[in-house]
């Protein structure tokens, strides 16, 4: 049996072309591959063909397997087989729990390694032309998750929107009102937002428009999760903005 050990490896916002090299290496060494809600299945095919394939996904309000138990797998699998990969979306530490699966995996004193991914905040802004920074219009962004681990809104998003910096929120379409709402309260119902949905897949949707606007946009495009909220003057660089244009992978609206 091999030694046991523990991969950690960022599979990227949704399109497999956008998993690293080193990723792809790494999977092609796997004994076993557990495997997130939000990774491209097209990915597992990098993988022996021996090994086993498990799915532990985890989307908001629908946990196939709660953090513990996945956490159990991962040494569970790796004292069985050897080489466990953990291929979750994004980068997986980004809001991905990561360091948690590697901290239980080492107290089993199980080697490990982090392959980082590209995260979707900053991917899937970018392939619809909305960068995160630009000089003039803003100097930084946040990085926000929308619902916290209390399931409430994270108090950083009051703190993001006193800035001008690029915000971009994560998991946030359950709490989408209460962000509007906080926007609106300070005087910047005008400020320029966009929704995108199952970023940089070929059923990725977005909405586009302003704080005032962007519920019925939302309702009206049947806009859900998974999605990633961008909020800043910067959305008015993509493409679809002027006029508040919408996209779905059929019709351009404006």
């Amino acid at each position: 049996m091999n030694k046991p050990k523990l991969s950690l490896v960022g599979a990227g916002p949704g399109d497999a072309e956008l998993i690293t090299l080193k990723a792809i290496k790494v999977l092609k060494t796997a004994d076993v591959v557990l495997y997130d809600a939000l990774v491209n299945e097209e990915l597992l095919e990098y993988a022996p063909e021996s090994a086993l394939k498990v799915f532990v996904g985890k989307k908001f309000g629908n946990h196939y397997l709660n953090q513990n138990e996945i956490n159990q797998l991962i040494v569970k699998y790796a004292l069985e087989y050897g080489h466990v990969v953990r291929l979750k979306g994004g980068d997986p530490f980004v809001f991905g729990r990561g360091q948690e699966e590697i901290e239980y995996a080492q107290s089993y004193q199980i080697d490990t390694q982090m392959v980082p991914g590209i995260s979707s905040a900053l991917a899937v802004p970018a392939l619809q032309g909305i960068p995160l920074t630009s000089r003039g219009q803003s100097e930084g962004f946040w990085v926000i998750t929308g619902t916290t681990k209390s399931h409430e809104l994270s108090r950083d998003i009051e703190l993001a929107a006193q800035s001008t910096a690029t915000i971009v929120i994560l998991m946030g379409m359950n709490k989408l009102v209460e962000i509007v709402e906080i926007f609106q309260q300070i005087g910047k119902g005008k400020t320029p937002i966009a929704i995108i949905q199952n970023g940089s897949m070929p059923d990725e949707k977005i909405g586009i428009g302003v704080i005032d606007n962007i519920l019925k946009i939302a309702q009206n495009q049947q806009l859900s999760s998974p999605a990633i909220i961008v909020i800043g003057e910067v959305v008015n660089k993509s493409p679809l903005a002027p006029g508040g244009g919408i996209l779905n992978t059929l019709t351009v609206l404006a």
